[in-house]
Parts: C-alpha cells; structure tokens; sequence
C-alpha cells in the first residue's frame, strides 16, 4: 500500500474534511429531483416570528431575510434548501380576546404581504398553482398565504371572502380553540364536528377555491370536511397518528379517505408529532412545569423554575428517519398521490436531526432515495400532489361560482 493510499484510507475514517467532500449520491439524486419540480412546503411560520422578534418586533427590514437570521429562514438558506414555493402562515392565537382577531389578523397579512415584496430577487407573490410552477421556473420562491384558524373569521363568511381577497389561498378550520362552529384536535369537543354553520364554511371555501385545511381540528371535524366538500382538502402540517399517538396527527381512518377525496397530507417535522418519545417526554415536562408554577406570578421566578424544569427533565431529539418514517406510513395507507412536505419551520424550537432548518430539506429526499423511491414518487411527494389538489379546486371553483352566488347564511340562521 503506498504512503498517499494508507493517508487517504486514515483521513476516510477518521472523519477528516477529505471525509466529508466524498459526494453522496443518493443526497446528489436528491437534488437533481428537486431541480426539476416545485419543493412545496404547506406551512412556515416567519410572519410571527417577525411579529415576536424580541429585539424588533414586526420591523420586516430589521428581520434581513438576506443574512443569517436568528430563526430556520432567510434567503440564503431558502436556496440551499430547493424550496420551490412556500406558504407563509398568517397565524393569529384563538386566545387573543382584546379588539377581536381581525387587528391583529389585518397586521399579519401586512407583515407577510412586506416580507414577500421586500425580496423580488427571491420571491414572488402566488395565488395558483400556475404561478407556482412559473416562478419554479424564474428560479424564484412562489410565496402563498395560509389563514391558520378560523376563529379569525370571525363567525363571518364575509370577512372569510375579505381574507381571500387579500391572498389567503387555505385555512386551517380551527388552531388549538374550539370555535362557535368546528371543534379543535386539542381543546373540548362541543359540536362533535362541524356545525351546520361550519359546513357552510367549507362549501364557501370550495366555491372561493381555497383549500380546507384539516390540521389541528378533530376527528370529526375531519370527516364531516370530507363528507360536505367538493374540493381536494390538505393536512398542511400533519403527520400519522399510527406511528406518534398525537392528537395533531392524522388517523388511519382519514387517510384511506384521502383518495376518494383528492386530498394531500403535508408530512410535518414538529418533534412531537414524529416521535412517540418526544411527546411522552413534552408531556411530563410541561405537566411538571404546570405544577411548579401553579400560583406563581412573579416573571422572574417563572423563568427560573421553566429553566430548572427543563434542564431537569430533558427532552430528546426526533431524528430525520422518523419523519420519513411518517411519509411512507401516509403513501402506505393512503396512496403516493396523497402525502406532501409541511415542515412548520420558525413555528418549532428545534427541528429534527437533520431537519434544522430550510436548507436541509434535500437531506430528507435523500432518505426517501436510500430507501428506494422512485424519481416520479419523490415529484409527487415534492410539490407534484399539492398542485394538482390546487388545480382540482381551482377547477371546482371556477364550477360553483357559475352555480352560486357568496353565501350570505350567518351563524345565527344555521345552528339556532
């Protein structure tokens, strides 16, 4: 063995630089997929964490998506990851009870709609599938809107078609709050569903082309969105509630509805919601932190025990292969044409090992390679099913708008 071989194998395993620059060619294929199709990720919350940042709060050109920001994303890192369109979520908290939802829902429809204008060398607003793949095309980011809960409606399909009308392209039925119409995955279920009212929300959605987002709602909410919509509906950050008992996650039931439906499951990387252990480990900690802090209002204080809590009873990392674990349980039971990617980036501390922020995106790809997907199911899983469930509804609104006229039903009239 010469002396440059025996260096070279030693640097191998040591794990040198000359390591890591050994290419990947499942990593490689990876990327060559994703040049060729739209990455669409269903939810991403930077419009709050602008909102939120501690230093300049709701100040879009303090936030510089064009160097590294404290968070999972800016511009840079958005390139590295391939991510083709991004639907930006314009999330209010149902808990907010000082001037209404609508303030606080109008700012951040404003903060996003800045955000998206700022950076026209890298994104570009988009309301349909079509602008998507052209913007795929620019070499651009395809920028949508998500309304995440419909408490921000306000009982009111009026201000429902306002929000359309200013780019929001889904909502999610519900957040963590049971409305006066559809109950919440994690709050008390009073309608055991939707309401007559709630209904009539979905069919209003379906007529406006705005895609019905079923995560965070409950099981019934689910199936009566299936039952009354015409329209593909999407889960747009949602994972399989057979591998991770979590309310959040979509049960087998509703994903072998899927097909008849259309419908997309957006896979997220919320830990808890792709790893059992997280989640037990959340649950004692945070049951934990309610008991030490019961009766205790002073600030201080309260960061010292959440900071004794924590280190005390730490919580371990979701790993990369879980969520692929996750994507393959939806193609299993619901079909190939019917699992997308909804990492819910800046709404999450900490992402999975491997998953950390938007440039890592390609690493999950590479999994789904080593495990022996094809180039055509990793398309479809891409971006490929969540464009064809945007054309379907497009289609289906372009029908209804010709049949019907905005419903102008009320909450009062439906479930008196």
């Amino acid at each position: 063995m010469t002396p440059c071989i025996r260096f070279a194998l030693v640097a191998l395993a040591a794990g040198s630089p000359l390591a890591a620059q050994q290419p990947d060619p499942a990593l490689e294929r990876a990327r060559r997929v994703l040049a060729s199709v739209p990455l669409v990720d269903g939810h991403n919350d930077l419009p709050w964490e602008i909102r939120a940042n501690r230093q300049h709060p709701r100040d879009v050109a303090a936030y510089d998506l064009r160097e590294r920001t404290p968070g999972h994303t800016d511009l840079a890192r958005l390139k590295a990851g391939m991510v083709g369109a991004q639907f930006w979520s314009i999330y209010v908290p149902g808990e907010i009870r000082d001037s209404g939802f609508a303030r606080v829902q109008l700012e951040q429809f404003d903060i996003a709609r800045r955000l998206i204008a700022r950076y026209p060398e890298a994104l570009v607003p988009a309301l349909r599938a079509a602008d998507i793949e052209r913007a795929h095309a620019d070499g651009k980011v395809a920028s949508l809107l998500g309304l995440e809960g419909g408490h921000a409606i306000e009982n009111s399909l009026g201000a429902l078609r306002a929000y359309h009308a200013l780019g929001a392209r889904y909502m999610t039925l519900t957040h963590n709050v049971t409305l006066d119409w559809a109950d919440a995955g994690s709050d008390e279920h009073r309608h055991g569903g939707l309401t007559a009212f709630g209904r009539e929300v979905v069919r209003e959605m379906n007529r406006l082309g705005m895609l019905v987002d079923l995560s965070h709602v409950s099981d019934g909410v689910m199936s009566d969105a299936l039952d009354v919509g015409e329209s593909p509906v999407i889960f747009s950050h949602s994972s399989a509630r057979a591998l991770t008992s979590h309310t959040r996650n979509v049960p087998d039931s509703i994903l072998a509805r899927l097909p008849r439906n259309g419908g997309v499951v957006m896979v997220t990387f919320v830990p808890a919601f792709v790893s059992d252990e997280v989640n037990r480990a959340e649950q004692r900690r945070d049951a934990e932190l309610r008991r030490r802090l019961e009766g205790v209002r002073e600030p201080a204080e309260r960061r010292r025990i959440g900071q004794e809590v924590r280190a005390a009873l730490p919580v371990p990392r979701a790993t990369i292969a879980q969520v692929a674990d996750h994507i393959e349980h939806v193609r299993r039971v619901a079909g190939v044409d019917h699992v997308g990617i909804g990492s819910d980036f800046d709404g999450i501390d900490i992402g999975p090992v491997g998953l950390e922020d938007v440039s890592t995106f390609p690493n999950l790809f590479a999994e789904l390679v080593r495990r022996g997907w094809s180039d055509g199911d990793l398309r479809k899983l891409a971006g490929g099913n969540l464009l064809r469930a945007m054309r379907r509804a497009e289609e289906v609104a372009v029908r209804l708008q010709a049949e019907r006229e905005p419903s102008t039903a009320t909450i009062q009239q439906l479930d008196r």
